[in-house]
């Protein structure tokens, strides 16, 4: 199995911890030496291990942005 190669450029923000320490956040992260894309995931404490989780282009944020304002009633539901 191939070692999945990443490099964070940026810490955005964290959205949560959990009680085991790992948090969930918002990182500008470039995979296997691709482009780096907005990342949403959750980290162990020391950035080495993760979680599954999306990664979008900079059009794909700005609209998740744009529907998340336009809906922001919904989401104290």
């Amino acid at each position: 199995m191939n070692a999945i190669l990443f490099d964070i450029h940026a810490h955005i923000g964290v959205l949560s911890r959990n009680g085991n320490g790992w948090t969930k956040e918002v990182n500008i992260v470039s995979w296997n030496g691709g482009e780096p894309k907005v990342d949403i995931r959750e980290w162990d404490p020391h950035h080495e291990r993760m979680s599954r989780g999306i990664t979008l282009r900079g059009e794909e944020a700005r609209k998740l942005i744009e529907i998340l304002s336009e809906k922001e009633d919904l989401l104290d539901a």
